[in-house]
Order: C-alpha cells, then sequence, then structure tokens
C-alpha cells in the first residue's frame, strides 16, 4: 500500500461530494468548487505536516487561497493544538490592528456540531508592555489571580487566533505559541507509520472540511428569508465582543440590492459577500467586501452598500463577480454595548436602473472608472503587504 492511498482516496471522495452539492446551478458554480477543493487540500496537507500536537506552532487555517468558513477578508486567522493537561507560552508583539482576540475551543468543527467556546477574551484583558510585546499562558491549573493566565477547561482542542483589519494599511502583529514541558526539544523522527498516519489524517480532515461547510449555512443561514439580514446578535460560536448580521441574495441581472447601514461608534464594522461554498469572493482583485473604514459614509451618518452584478458607478459597489446567489454579512468587533436592531442593516431590492433615484446622496456616491480602479490597486498592495500567499 502506497503511503498516499488514504488521501488520493479522500481527494476522490471530497471531489464527488463537491460535484454532487445541492447548491451548482451553472459551471460557474461547479469551478468554484474545484477551486475552494483545491483550497482545501493545501490547507489540510499543510496542517498535518507543519503542524505536531506534542510541539505546536501557529498555522493559517483560510486565507485567500485556502478559504473555508465564509472567512473574513479583514482578519488573519491562525489556531494551533493544544491539550487541557499541558501548559502553553504564547508570546507576541501587538500590531495597530483593530482587534487581537483568543478563543480555546473543545473540539473541531463537524458536519454535526459546532464545536464548544470554553474560553474567549481579547487583548485589552491583557498586561501589555510599551512596546507592544505580551506574554500569555494557558494551563490547567487555577489562574489564582495571576494576570495573563487562563485555565484550560477539560477538553480544550484548539487555541484559535484571529487579528482584525479596519484599515488595509495596519501593521500586523507577530505570535509564536510554546508547549512548556518540551521548549527546547524535538519531535520524534518520521516513522512509516506516522507518515501514513498523517496522510490519512489530513484525508480525513478534507473530508471533513467539505461536509461540515456544505451543512454549516443550513444552520444559521439558508432558513431565512431570501434577500433579508438579521438584526445583530452575538456571533454563535462564542466569540468575547463579535456581533454579526446575516443573510443570503438572489439577484437577477437587472436587479441590485441596497443594503443601508449605520455607521456603529466601534473599532471594526465590516461587510462582506460569500459564495454559496460558504466562502468569501476574490476580496483581493475585486471590491466584495468593505468595512467601516474602507466604505463612503453619506451625510446622514448612513452607509450605503450596492450589491449587483453591473456596474452601478458608486464607490460602495459590492461585485457579485457572476454569483447571482450567495450570502450576506457583517460584523462588529471589540463592542462594549449590545447593539440594537437600529444598529443593523436595512434591505432593499431594487431595479438597477432606478439607482440614481433610489440613493438619496447619488451625486457624491458616483466614482470614475479611473478613480475606482485605484482602489482596487490598493486593495491588491495591502493584501500583498500582509505577506498572504
Amino acid at each position: 500500500m502506497q503511503q498516499t492511498d488514504s488521501f488520493a482516496a479522500a481527494i476522490a471522495e471530497a471531489e464527488k461530494l463537491i460535484e454532487t452539492a445541492p447548491h451548482i446551478r451553472t459551471e460557474q458554480d461547479l469551478l468554484d468548487g474545484y477551486q475552494y477543493l483545491a483550497g482545501g487540500i493545501l490547507a489540510t496537507l499543510h496542517t498535518a505536516w507543519a503542524t505536531e500536537k506534542g510541539h505546536p506552532t501557529f498555522v493559517t487555517g483560510t486565507g485567500p487561497y485556502t478559504k473555508m468558513g465564509l472567512d473574513n477578508p479583514d482578519t488573519l486567522y491562525f489556531g494551533a493544538r493544544i491539550s487541557d493537561d499541558a501548559e502553553y507560552v504564547v508570546t507576541g508583539t501587538r500590531g495597530t490592528t483593530a482587534d487581537l482576540s483568543f478563543q480555546i475551543l473543545n473540539g473541531s468543527y463537524t458536519s454535526a456540531v459546532v464545536p464548544g467556546s470554553v474560553t474567549a477574551f481579547d487583548d485589552r484583558e491583557l498586561t501589555i508592555a510599551d512596546d507592544g510585546s505580551f506574554e500569555v499562558r494557558f494551563g490547567p491549573e487555577p489562574a489564582d489571580d495571576r494576570p495573563n493566565y487562563y485555565t484550560l477547561p477539560p477538553g480544550s482542542a484548539q487555541l484559535v487566533v484571529r487579528e482584525v483589519y479596519s484599515d488595509w494599511r495596519q501593521t500586523r502583529g507577530t505570535i509564536r505559541i510554546e508547549r512548556v514541558d518540551v521548549r527546547g526539544s524535538a519531535p520524534s523522527p518520521l516513522t512509516p507509520e506516522k507518515v501514513e498516519r498523517r496522510f490519512s489524517g489530513a484525508g480525513r480532515a478534507l473530508v471533513s472540511r467539505v461536509q461540515t461547510w456544505l451543512k454549516f449555512p443550513e444552520w444559521f443561514y439558508l432558513n431565512l428569508p431570501v434577500n433579508t439580514m438579521t438584526e445583530p446578535r452575538l456571533t454563535p460560536g462564542g466569540l468575547a465582543t463579535q456581533y454579526s448580521s446575516a443573510g443570503h441574495y438572489e439577484l437577477g441581472p437587472d436587479q441590485a440590492m441596497v443594503i443601508t447601514v449605520p455607521l456603529a461608534d466601534v473599532p471594526y464594522q465590516g461587510f462582506q459577500l460569500g459564495s454559496m461554498w460558504y466562502i468569501s469572493l476574490d476580496y483581493v482583485n475585486h471590491q466584495t467586501s468593505l468595512n467601516a473604514t474602507q466604505a463612503q459614509v453619506d451625510p446622514d451618518g448612513k452607509i450605503r452598500l450596492v450589491v449587483s452584478e453591473r456596474n452601478p458607478g458608486v464607490t460602495n459597489w459590492i461585485e457579485t463577480l457572476g454569483h447571482a446567489r450567495g450570502y450576506l454579512q457583517f460584523r462588529w468587533q471589540r463592542v462594549d454595548d449590545p447593539l440594537t436592531p437600529a444598529d443593523g442593516p436595512t434591505v432593499a431590492v431594487v431595479e438597477f436602473d432606478s439607482l440614481p433615484k433610489i440613493l438619496p446622496h447619488y451625486e457624491s456616491n458616483t466614482i470614475s472608472a479611473a478613480d475606482f480602479r485605484e482602489r482596487i490597486a490598493a486593495r491588491q498592495a495591502a493584501v500583498a503587504n500582509r505577506m498572504l500567499g
């Protein structure tokens, strides 16, 4: 038996899941699925080979080419496998980004289970030095008022860190993790059995990844009426200070969706589209997302987004890129006071040609083709500066 047989079989199984996905209507849907599959292969192989549970490191579980779980274009995601009976030291430097949050999960997402969040906090709880450096400890012992120490409840399995940009010109920080009792030692050498386990584990993770994120929208999105969005609510999954508003859309070629939302008094407010594969659309080369810093704010303090396939010639155009259906998502982070329905979005589907009459500040919303191209160039440069590839 070849060591890679199990992974090859998993790729074939995942490909069948992609090809038989219930939402596929067009060739583009299927081609997007193959691209999604390729990202899953990259991510699961990387995770299986780049990490050791006994010698953990942070890996990026999702990015521009390894997307999953309606990844936020404004967020860098880092994850490490942990055990509830060991102690870990996380060190880093705080960048200038809007938010840095930590979350302990007691398992992994599956097609049947959303893992529980057992600990969640952001960097405002930490003691951070004047130079931006910090050290956080996670372990099985009681905290006993020790600063920057967090107890790992039984079942703790993952440490997830999110760094969120409200301005793509902000500077990312640094972060690393060490398991205290193995500091300075090396993992055991490879064996044929370990190689087979890693390929087999990557294969299981790949199939589970596809199954999970095909099911997830059914739990939280597709039971909502189309072309509507929910009131702001604490995000499912236990993030400490994140509210979200979700929905799904379906638009004809001559329709547009106008989404109106107040500019919130919070450090981060962002909107994005997602495909039916429950992943972000191309946010590097197209404007498929906008946060409050990037968006144009009207004189009345509201942000008006225009979601459409055709270019309406306005600054806050959200490009659907041939996706007549997809997901809508707002996030607000580092929220101190509960958000109310008045803080959330209102949605209207209108005829595309009626936009000049519908938008109350249309004359100041327009943008030239050259200036819009500069907006895209700025996006491309900002993502490249994050060193995401």
